[in-house]
């Protein structure tokens, strides 16, 4: 489903999860289904908990039993449809250890990406930029609008911080979420740290912590973005992030389509 969309899209180039790499290479994680889980839901019992331990125990297991074969044959289903998968997203990097952090790096350089990226406390990166820089390839952590959690990447001095911590700990700029969360532009940031940064999302939002909104129709600069990247030929990926509400009488792959389609407008 993934290829498929992608390719209706004309897109060439990803941000793509583990998830649908590993269901490639047979993951056992296509078959569980997870307790349901979160507000309002009662807590899992210890019966419950216990078969959620076994299954990740049994999930790490196959992650670092898994081939280089299984891993090359994933690449190429997404490459025989045209597709590179320049950055791979570990959204459960927080819960990794070392062995598993390993695999990731190893599994997102047998699919071609040039980083890794991933939302873990500000503390922890000063762990995976130890483990980036064994395997020499580049992290950028994803932002959010807090900039009051000193865990939190929100305001500049968060990237600054782990940067510090290892050269290759880098910026996975939301340009939405900055804009909403410091009130300015995120091109400074960008200019000053470009050599650092592994790519951006694409999103539009209202200042001041406000909505994210259809392209076009917010307060991020998003022409000045476009335009500078293709001036100076920097070379990270703009991967459009779908949020904002869908309007009634229209569907998630039209509103994608508007999206890509006001990107290019942009560097015309």
């Amino acid at each position: 489903e993934t290829i498929a969309k992608t390719v209706e899209l004309g897109i060439s180039a990803l941000e793509c999860r583990t998830q649908p790499i590993e269901e490639c290479m047979g993951s056992p994680a296509v078959h569980h289904t997870p307790p349901p889980t979160g507000r309002g839901r009662a807590p899992l019992t210890p019966e419950q908990q216990a078969a959620e331990a076994a299954f990740a125990a049994d999930l790490k297991n196959w992650r670092l039993s898994s081939t280089e074969d299984q891993m090359a044959a994933a690449r190429k289903k997404f490459e025989d449809a045209g597709i590179a998968i320049q950055i791979m997203k570990v959204d459960w990097m927080n819960n990794a250890d070392d062995d598993s952090a390993d695999y990731c790096f190893h599994l997102a350089k047998m699919v071609g990406a040039r980083a890794i990226s991933c939302e873990i406390p500000l503390s922890r990166t000063k762990w995976l930029g130890a483990i980036a820089a064994k395997h020499k390839m580049m992290v950028g952590y994803h932002g959010h609008t807090d900039i009051t959690n000193p865990e939190a990447f929100g305001k500049p001095e968060s990237w600054e911080t782990a940067m510090g911590y290892s050269p290759y700990n880098g910026i996975n700029l939301d340009l939405g979420h900055f804009v909403a969360a410091n009130n300015a532009s995120p091109v400074p940031f960008l200019t000053k740290y470009h050599d650092r940064v592994t790519h951006i999302h694409v999103k539009d939002r209202k200042t001041n912590g406000g909505p994210v909104v259809p392209f076009g129709e917010g307060d991020v600069p998003l022409h000045d973005v476009f335009r500078l990247m293709a001036k100076v030929k920097w070379p990270f990926q703009a991967t459009i992030e779908f949020e904002y509400p869908i309007p009634e009488g229209s569907n998630r792959m039209a509103e994608i389509a508007k999206c890509v389609g006001f990107c290019k407008a942009c560097l015309l």
